[in-house]
């Protein structure tokens, strides 16, 4: 596995590159957004460790650029608790993040647990709600969207919806179900897996992006519903 690590503090990258290193993943780093984005083009790492805050051009952007060309698993991190600076980190693309300081066994637990996570067509397993005769997953449908998950492609009127590999996930395990309302541990637990630690609020960013990406008005949903007490099911209200 490939790993790149960007940040401007040397002694966060020394640590986090030995312990990367270590686990065996072949790893590079860059201490500013430029030189990251470069390495990324020609590498093609499976995931990037990327600071919030870098000389020149910050992490934010440097996220964005990259869904352009790539769909490695992005750990934003950030010096700051606030949670603004979480969401927008998150909102182009990021698949979770860290708050300095962190130890670097947190976070290679949290690339590990991510890495397990199935990647390309066929990462669910069809349900009786969305099978057709042939025993093949089937385009799931709600109303204008359309959910195909041997594709992993998500349209809307026909017109395609372009989503990072957890918004994928997430919707994938909302839409296999949509009789079901799923707790957010529930969610965690089938996109993150069993064994994820950290905040559970991450599911709300990413419903967030989702229903941005559809422009679903989460006060009179199309597509994805807030469950009350409990946590987020398919459908209107």
């Amino acid at each position: 596995m490939r790993a790149l690590v960007v940040d401007d503090e040397p002694s966060l990258v020394r640590a986090v590159v030995g312990y990367l290193v270590r686990e065996g993943f072949d790893v590079q780093s860059a201490a500013d957004g430029e030189q990251a984005l470069r390495i990324a083009r020609q590498d093609n790492p499976d995931v990037v460790v990327l600071d919030l805050m870098l000389p020149g051009i910050d992490g934010v952007e440097v996220c964005r650029v990259l869904r352009t060309f790539s769909d490695a698993y992005v750990v934003m991190l950030t010096a700051r608790a606030d949670e603004v600076d979480k969401l927008i980190g998150l909102s182009v693309g990021a698949d979770d993040y860290l708050t300095k300081p962190f130890s670097s066994r947190e976070l290679v637990a949290r690339i590990r647990t991510m890495l397990r996570r199935p990647r390309g067509p066929g990462g669910s397993p069809p349900s009786a709600l969305t099978t057709d005769v042939g025993g093949e997953p089937s385009v799931r449908r709600f109303g204008a969207l359309a959910v195909d998950p041997q594709a992993r492609e998500v349209r809307i009127d026909a017109t395609p919806v372009a989503l990072t590999r957890t918004e994928f996930d997430v919707l994938d395990a909302l839409s296999e179900r949509p009789r079901q309302a799923f707790t957010r541990s529930q969610l965690i637990e089938r996109v993150w897996g069993a064994d994820w630690f950290g905040d559970e609020h991450l599911v709300d960013i990413h419903i967030g992006h989702l229903r941005r990406k559809f422009d679903d008005d989460p006060q009179h949903p199309r597509y994805i519903l807030t469950v009350r007490g409990i946590g987020y099911r398919m459908g209107p209200g």
